[in-house]
């Protein structure tokens, strides 16, 4: 062996010692952001996504590396906490509200390297998608038992803002109630706010002034329901499961699970997979689910709940199946066809029984 040969098994011999003793480097996990819009622990919406973040650590483990920033106005400051959540490193971030739209849209152009998903907006690009669940089918499910369970033939909503998503599931629940009541009515008071318990509890207690017996509302706090428990009335959860809060009142819940969604997009851009698109997923799916019924509600109302249930989750039913009519009589859906998304999607009235007129 010449000298030449020696040194090269030399390098080889030490080469491999290193190969064996070295740790490998340890793969970087995705860094994920979350804004929200309410606190993590107001019982609703913001909630939700919090647990569908947390089910995503659980699933993925050091794979992933999650942050979030809760209470963040729609508007101005939303924008400057998503560009610090991209300037922070972060990979792929969700922004769980409508008004975070065109905040996201602006953020999303100037880091083309992330992957942005917003939520219910409608807006999207190479790198920002949208996804929502079908939340209307629940609030139709609320709507068939509110309309069994009423005595006064008087239903309340306390809502939000006034944009699609919210008037269609106020137009769900009162189409839900009509299917078994024709003679229901729907009073809606606006709160203009997505989290605020003292509004929604002066509306809550407004809408039983009124002589509403059953409540449902488009808000994050369980002060509806709370209201309804004190007064002797009945109520639902919304977003996610509320028992807790009145048990006596609540007579289920319709609820968003978002998890599979965050496992899925994560393991999507990690494995370089994940495309710019539209999800809108419900019961089926299971994005949207209903909390156990409450053993008041009569068997009747448990009956028509769990067969309207099994019909949309089969396909043979639609929330917005024709005919639906507007409050001046006017036919938007003939019978037999179903609303266009087009159409849903972007829902400025009132179906016929629900009272009043949409804020301008």
């Amino acid at each position: 062996m010449n000298r030449r040969q020696f040194t090269a098994l030399a390098m080889l011999a030490a080469s491999s010692v290193l190969a064996f003793t070295a740790p490998a480097r340890a793969e970087e996990p995705l860094k994920v952001g979350f804004v929200y819009v309410g606190p993590v622990g107001d019982a609703g919406w913001t909630y939700a996504h919090d647990q569908g973040r947390l089910a995503m650590e659980k699933a993925l483990g050091a794979k992933v590396k999650t942050t979030f920033v809760e209470n963040v106005p729609e508007g101005a400051d939303a924008e400057r906490v998503i560009r610090k959540l991209a300037t922070d490193g972060n990979k792929l971030i969700f922004t769980t509200s409508f008004g975070y739209m065109n905040p996201t849209e602006k953020v999303a152009k100037a880091f083309p390297d992330v992957v942005f998903e917003h939520a219910t907006g409608y807006k999207t690009s190479k790198n920002l998608g949208t996804y929502e669940s079908r939340f209307y089918e629940g609030a139709y499910l609320l709507g068939v038992v509110a309309g069994k369970m009423t005595k006064s033939n008087a239903l309340g909503v306390v809502a939000s803002f006034p944009i699609p998503e919210v008037i269609r599931n106020i137009n769900a629940f009162t189409l839900g109630a009509q299917s078994v009541n024709p003679a229901v009515k729907t009073k809606v008071i606006w709160v203009n706010s997505w989290y605020d318990p003292a509004k929604e509890r002066q509306a809550a207690e407004t809408l039983v002034a009124q002589g509403v017996d059953v409540m449902s509302q488009n808000t994050d706090s369980p002060a509806t329901l709370q209201v309804a428990q004190e007064k002797g009335v009945y109520a639902f959860g919304w977003d996610s499961d509320m028992v807790k809060f009145a048990p006596k009142a609540h007579l289920t819940a319709n609820t968003n699970s978002w998890g599979d969604h965050y496992i899925a997009t994560a393991k999507a851009v990690m494995a370089g997979t994940w495309k710019s698109g539209e999800v809108r997923e419900g019961l089926k799916e299971g994005m949207v689910k209903m909390s156990p019924l409450n053993p008041v509600v009569s068997a009747d109302a448990a009956k028509a709940f769990e067969e309207k249930k099994k019909a949309i989750i089969a396909g043979k039913f639609h929330p917005f199946q024709g005919p639906v009519v507007d409050q001046s009589g006017a036919v938007k859906v003939a019978a037999g066809a179903v609303m266009p998304l087009g159409e849903l999607l972007s829902l400025n009235y009132y179906v016929k029984g629900v009272e009043g007129s949409v804020p301008k």
